[in-house]
């Protein structure tokens, strides 16, 4: 930038009031400050405009780099998933195998031969490997009634908090008993 000192904005300011004279000195200086103003704000919006299209070109980078990524992972997992899926059909085989060994000798287990017992088999569980231990009934129906807010709870009456019998009597006995009344309106 260019170097400015003391004496050369004096220089300058002398010849300025030398060339356009006392009266229109003022304007020209007001109108030099806006300009050079203007000249600023330009400069600043170039630079971050410039600023914004490096960040953006960053992250498109890094968003290439993450779909290369992310798309490199997915291939080996399926990769992965072959290798098991080919180790549970071995690992089935091998259960069915002896399994049928196991019949063919003549033991009393009562085995199925037919896979239905294999813990994994193809791409799903079988049915009876993950029953629902949720109780139906009772539970339910608490999980239900618990499904409603507590704030429509209040505006419609509905009783959000079990109490015994002694703790209200209690409850109510205490709240009688802590109202004064007055023995006389002049007392």
């Amino acid at each position: 930038m260019i170097d400015i000192g003391i004496s050369k904005i004096v220089l300058i300011s002398v010849v300025a009031l030398v060339v356009l004279g006392p009266d229109r000195l003022p304007r020209v200086a007001r109108t030099a400050g806006n300009l050079f103003g203007r000249a600023q704000r330009y400069m600043a919006e170039v630079k971050s405009e410039v600023n914004r299209q490096m960040e953006q070109e960053d992250i498109r980078k890094m968003k290439e780099a993450a779909t290369e990524a992310f798309n490199s992972a997915k291939g080996e997992f399926k990769d992965l998933d072959k290798a098991i899926a080919s180790q549970v059909a071995e690992v089935n085989n091998s259960m069915n195998a002896a399994v049928s060994d196991l019949n063919s000798t003549g033991s009393n287990h009562e085995y199925d031969s037919g896979g239905s017992n294999s813990i994994y088999s193809g791409s799903d569980f079988s049915d009876s490997a993950f029953k629902s231990s949720v109780r139906q009934g009772r539970s339910t129906w608490r999980n239900k009634k618990g499904a409603i807010p507590v704030w429509f709870k209040k505006s419609s009456g509905i009783k959000t908090r079990a109490q015994s019998g002694a703790a209200r009597v209690k409850r109510f006995r205490r709240a009688a008993s802590q109202i004064t009344s007055q023995k006389s309106f002049f007392g």
